[in-house]
């Protein structure tokens, strides 16, 4: 079986699954924040869009489980609201804390 083109994506910062398929993205967030973390990029807006919310859902369910992940919260006026979320990374080389000590919000 053929395996699909692989997209290049810029690591600028902001990471827009509009054209993503909802299988790809636990990989396309993990993989992109860690991309960002080495170019020290520690601000990213992921856009999911408004919809019925379920990739929100899915994008805050896999930002509360990474370790890299400093807080995130939706986006406020003119960033998108709540159809995109501001995640704050860890510098590249920070420790992590243990799963109890991990912020996020919802």
């Amino acid at each position: 079986m053929d395996e699909p083109d692989s997209i290049e994506l810029p690591i600028d910062g902001v990471l827009d699954l509009h054209t993503f398929q909802p299988r790809d993205v636990k990989g396309l967030v993990r993989d992109y924040l860690d991309a960002c973390r080495e170019r020290k990029i520690l601000q990213v807006r992921i856009i999911h869009g408004k919809g019925t919310g379920s990739l929100r859902r899915t994008v805050h369910s896999i930002l509360g489980q990474l370790p890299e992940v400093a807080s995130f919260q939706l986006a406020g006026e003119g960033r998108g609201e709540w159809g995109a979320t501001i995640v704050e990374l860890k510098p590249a080389g920070t420790p992590f804390p243990s799963k109890t000590g991990k912020m996020g919000c919802t």
